[in-house]
């Protein structure tokens, strides 16, 4: 979303009040009666009388008579050293003399008056004395003629005629329109004040009411809505009195877009009807369109799209005779702006891109920065970010240019924003850090605010709430209020609240939230009042308070009746429907489902109706009405899926997990019709799409045209496993709508197409086993995965989930914050201790579940389907694993006589059945793949930070490299770049060095290098999918390469990259491998492959040979082959 900016810059303007403060009493001291006092008072009392002449002198503007009378008492209060009167009479000096233009000695006479108060230590005259310096610099950086800062500073001494006055009055103005264009709002406001006061003195009604509606226009910016609406109706009721139309119509539409502001929609659209209506009387075409201009912003808000583009229509209709470029393009791109909310893209870019010839026609930089804005973002939400960020970068350019800072703020910000979406944490941090030093620089409070705030965001994003509250969001908080930017600070506080709801702190949440409440009723913005209430509803439900839910969801629906803002209405109602529904009221859940239903296909609001539908769906499910139900799930999946049409990979995965749970209800659904084959079909089309759409394109046009449908078919699944002639095992987890685990869904079909279906009642077994399924994987995984390489210890490291001994079996993993390996140490949280709460326990407490935890998970994953398994070890069986389970170590699981898996059976895994096809097209198309080399890297020097080197990475390099007649790229050769080179070129590729894993988003995971002076190190899946890879084998011989991001795609992760690159095979580590084992394994592998071409036969007894000497299956069972094995 482009960042929306309401820009302030807090700079005091003091000159209004230096009449006030300037000319201060004297105080006249008591002297005993004596000669010499007596003298002394008779001269002290001739001063006073100067110094009031002097004023009134200036008063009547006898400017230089009053610099003679001041003179004549500066003297006598120096000669009898009396240095606070000396003091006033300077700064008074100083105001005079830049008035009648002698510059110099005014500035003189403030200086010394500035030294005098500092002597004397008063402090009232040092800040007039600054105050007067300050604001004399302030007019200079804005006048460069010397009569207009003279005529300025003559204000404070009265004005002589009308005409003067109205020259005063103007200049006002002139200096309010110059901040305004610079975004000081809050200068600019006392500008408008002073010449407001000006009109009103010298009764000039007809001014008077303009000044009081750009006032009015200031309040608005700044968040105060009803002292902006008060002064719009004062100047309405003075333009009223002078039947001055024109005018009539400014302040209508001034309080137009107070109710728009406010969503007073309704209120809104009444008074820009009787704009039209006087218009009638006064022919003026330009604000003619700007009303229909103003009518089309309103229905835009109601999403009521089809009339605001015919009042936007009806405006470019009137203004393109009228040869008004500027205003022509402005509603060319409002019409974008609907398309671009339609999810019309193109149409959106066609209006958009006119609206930039036309600024390039006029030869305006500006508009051509605006239009080069609109026409990225369109391209971002596209997901073409390339092409989005090169025009982000073209705006950025022309303002650079054109040297307007502010906008420089809002482009880098969106540039950042792009990077986010690419997963390039790094840049955006850098664009987000450049931008905040612009608005800094520019004293831009309200940037700086916003800045903080999308900060917050990105960190709240990459799971660093800690860091995003304490740094950022808390941060922006105190910008906005300092600035008074009130509606910024309750959006804020909503940020801020979602961030404690990650945490699960729905107290602090819920504080935020409420006080965001308070100020939206403060200002009166009924939209943000709503959206408030809304989301204290959602806490509500989730900590299952669910009547107070129920008010305040009702509360927020009261008010969207009057705003008629149709949209949110809708979501009010669906989080109504989605509180019955999770208390199991299912009728009464339909019933607001189907209302916010009606509302979102009214306005096409497609994501919501795909959310709406995904509940309804599961509504009809318990009551009975599978139909229903199938039906409904299966249109919220359809429109789910239409959205992501042009989007990137990584914004399509993020669409498929919104709408996850519709696939797995909709395979419960189509099982309890006892359609299983059709379910497996739903299983498959809800894991890979992002993944398959992406391989169709990256690679030749023959392999898109085998790809014969974007769904893959029972008929499909059958050839694929008698292509293989493998075994193929797919698992679906269902839930239910609490996220509670209730069944196991195992599709086996064999190499002659014969598809069975089993299913497991997860809710049984765990009952059985006193576990649950999602607590027993970690507890596998550190069983035998999260452990050292030098001893039997485990190796714990931040953000490692685990339990202690004592710990009920389906309790909540605790989480690592801090690790002390020389005192045996860990600081742990659970997710329900306050934020930053840990306490300390020793390693020694970790439970070890062992050997019974890998016999459990065969318990439920493997024995229901053991009778279908084939019986030879050396046949293959494919394991196409969802959510958790892609973290199963299957080679490892023990059956109850204590034998493992890989002893049984020769083993691969594969995000879905469908990437099995086209990895098998891309082994196909290497056929003829004149890639020859082999490259084997280890132990690259120097790595990465935090990384340390590798002990057993450079002998294990150099032996495979033996094998396979290669030479070996070790140390400081090992560069990212100089292996980045090679990649495209080799038909093997071995890296033997360190892995970095980022659970957040799988695309940061990475390959630590050496770092060249054209990068970090780090290859990371991100830049991995931008390559053409010609390799039919990699092999990631590191630590936590197989790790990713856990969605219902896949783990997004190096894996996934590599094969998106055109990797058939990738071979990857589930968990941190101890060195030296896998050294030896790997080493094995190759010997293996060269007695066997078969990759997961080669694999298997590698283990088995490793096995022999390391019985420990941390120490052989990491590894995994993901798709083709040979």
């Amino acid at each position: 979303m482009k960042l929306r900016r309401i820009r302030l810059n807090r700079i005091i303007c003091i000159l209004a009040n230096f009449f006030t403060f300037f000319f201060l009493p004297l105080v006249v001291s008591n002297f005993g009666i004596q000669t010499f006092a007596q003298t002394v008072e008779e001269r002290e009392a001739e001063a006073n009388q100067l110094f009031q002449q002097g004023i009134k002198q200036a008063e009547n503007h006898q400017l230089k008579e009053a610099i003679q009378s001041l003179e004549s008492a500066l003297k006598i209060y120096q000669q009898f050293n009396k240095r606070q009167e000396e003091a006033k009479i300077l700064v008074n000096l100083g105001v005079l003399n830049i008035a009648i233009e002698n510059i110099e000695l005014g500035l003189e006479y403030l200086q010394r008056s500035l030294a005098i108060a500092q002597e004397i230590n008063d402090p009232t005259m040092v800040s007039v004395a600054q105050q007067g310096l300050s604001a004399f610099e302030q007019f200079k950086k804005q006048f460069t003629d010397h009569k207009a800062i003279a005529l300025l500073t003559r204000v404070f001494f009265g004005y002589s005629t009308t005409e003067e006055a109205k020259g005063l009055a103007k200049i006002f103005d002139e200096l309010c329109v110059d901040n305004f264009h610079h975004s000081q709002f809050k200068i600019a406001l006392q500008h408008c004040q002073s010449s407001l006061a000006i009109y009103q003195q010298i009764g000039d009604k007809l001014q008077e009411a303009n000044a009081l509606t750009s006032i009015a226009t200031f309040y608005s910016i700044m968040g105060n809505n009803n002292e902006a609406l008060q002064l719009q109706q004062q100047a309405l009721a003075i333009f009223n009195k002078l039947n001055d139309v024109r005018g009539q119509i400014i302040a209508l539409n001034g309080i137009a877009k107070i109710y728009i502001e406010q969503s007073q929609y309704n209120q809104a659209l009444e008074l820009l009807q009787q704009e039209l209506e006087k218009l009638k009387q006064f022919d003026n075409p330009k604000i003619k369109t700007m009303v229909l201009g103003n009518i089309g912003l309103v229905y835009q808000s109601l999403e009521q799209y089809t009339q605001a583009l015919d009042y936007f229509q009806q405006a470019l209709t009137i203004v393109k005779p009228l040869n008004d470029l500027d205003f022509e393009g402005k509603l060319i791109n409002n019409i974008g702006s609907v398309y671009l909310e339609q999810l019309k893209y193109q149409e959106a870019l066609a209006f958009f891109k006119e609206g930039l010839v036309i600024a390039q026609k006029q030869n305006n930089p500006e508009n051509q920065a605006q239009s080069l804005v609109n026409i990225g973002e369109a391209y971002r939400r596209l997901g073409e970010l390339s092409k989005s960020l090169d025009y982000f970068q073209q705006a950025l350019k022309i303002v650079k240019q054109i040297n307007i800072r502010f906008d420089q703020t809002t482009i880098l910000n969106n540039i950042a924003i792009v990077y986010e979406s690419q997963g390039k944490y790094f840049e955006a941090l850098q664009t987000h850090q450049e931008s905040l030093k612009t608005a800094q620089d520019l004293n831009d409070l309200s940037g700086q605010s916003h800045i903080l705030n999308n900060l917050g965001v990105l960190y709240a994003e990459m799971g660093e709430c800690d860091q995003a509250l304490q740094h950022y969001l808390n941060q922006s908080l105190q910008i906005a209020k300092k600035a008074g930017l009130t509606s910024l600070e309750i959006k804020t506080n909503i940020n801020i609240s979602l961030c404690y709801r990650r945490q699960r702190n729905y107290s602090q949440a819920l504080e935020s939230l409420n006080q965001a409440l308070f100020l939206a009723k403060k200002i009166d913005r009924l939209d943000l009042v709503s959206q408030t209430l809304i989301g204290i509803s959602a806490i509500q439900e989730s900590l299952g308070q669910y009547p107070q839910a129920i008010d305040s969801a009702k509360q927020a629906l009261e008010i969207l009746e009057k705003i008629n803002s149709l949209e949110s209405k809708s979501l009010a109602l669906g989080i109504l429907g989605e509180i019955y529904q999770a208390q199991g009221q299912y009728k009464i859940a339909l019933n607001y489902l189907e209302q916010a239903l009606s509302i979102q296909q009214k306005i096409e609001s497609k994501s919501n109706q795909s959310k709406t539908l995904n509940y309804r769906g599961y509504s009809f499910l318990q009551l009975g009405q599978l139909e229903k139900a199938e039906s409904s799930l299966l249109e919220a999946i359809q429109i789910r899926e239409s959205l992501r049409t042009g989007l990137t990979d990584t914004l399509k995965i993020s669409l498929g997990e919104q709408v996850s749970s519709a696939y797995v209800y909709l395979q419960l659904a189509l099982v309890k019709q006892a359609k299983m084959q059709q379910a497996l079909e739903i299983s498959e089309r809800g894991r890979t799409q992002a993944f398959i759409e992406l391989l169709k394109h990256r690679f030749s046009p023959t392999i898109e045209e085998k790809i014969k449908s974007k769904y893959i078919s029972l008929e499909e699944i059958k050839t694929i496993a008698k292509e293989h002639q493998d075994v193929l095992v797919e698992y679906s987890i269902i839930y239910d709508n609490l996220s509670q685990e209730t069944d196991l869904y195992i599709w086996v079909v064999k190499p002659t197409g014969e598809i069975t279906f089993r299913q497991v009642d997860i809710k049984l077994w765990q009952q059985q086993q006193n576990t649950t399924l999602a607590s027993l994987i970690p507890r596998v995984r550190q069983a035998i995965g999260v452990r050292s390489a030098t001893n039997n210890e485990p190796a714990f490291k931040p953000g490692d989930r685990i339990h202690f001994k004592g710990d009920k079996p389906n309790s909540e993993p605790w989480e690592i914050i801090s690790v002390d390996a020389q005192n045996g140490t860990l600081r742990v949280r659970l997710p329900s201790f306050a934020p930053g709460a840990a306490i300390p326990r020793q390693i020694t407490e970790v439970e070890d579940f062992g050997q019974t935890s890998l016999q459990q998970l065969h318990q439920i994953l493997i024995e229901p389907i053991a009778d279908l398994l084939p019986k030879n070890a050396s046949d293959r069986v494919i394991f196409v694993p969802q959510d958790e389970l892609f973290l199963v170590p299957f080679a490892a699981l023990q059956d109850k006589e204590g034998k493992y898996l890989i002893e049984k059976h020769t083993i691969l895994t594969a995000p879905s059945i469908q990437v099995l096809d086209l990895t098998r097209k891309q082994r196909q198309r290497l056929a003829n793949s004149t890639a020859k080399d082999v490259l084997i890297v280890g132990n690259p020097s120097p790595m990465p930070a935090p990384f340390q080197p590798l002990e057993y990475a450079e002998p294990e390099s150099k032996a495979i490299a033996n094998l396979l007649n290669a030479n070996p790229i070790i140390g400081t050769q090992a560069t990212e770049s100089a292996i980045v080179a090679q990649m495209p070129n080799a038909r093997i590729i071995h890296l033997a060095t360190h892995g970095q894993f980022d659970d957040i988003r799988g695309l940061g995971s990475a390959i630590a290098l050496a770092p060249s002076g054209k990068d970090d190190g780090l290859l990371t899946a991100e830049e991995i999918l931008n390559l053409k890879l010609n390799a039919e084998l990699v092999v990631l011989s590191a630590c936590d390469t197989g790790r990713g991001r856990l969605t219902g795609d896949g783990v997004i992760g190096l894996s996934r990259s590599l094969i998106s690159a055109g990797v058939p095979s990738v071979i990857v580590s589930l968990w941190k491998v101890p060195d030296n084992t896998t050294s030896g394994l790997m080493v094995e592998f190759y010997r293996q492959l060269q007695k066997n071409p078969d990759k997961a036969q080669a694999l298997r007894q590698a283990m088995l040979n490793t096995m022999k000497e390391h019985p420990n299956p941390r120490d052989w069972a990491a590894f995994t082959l993901i798709g083709e094995a040979e």
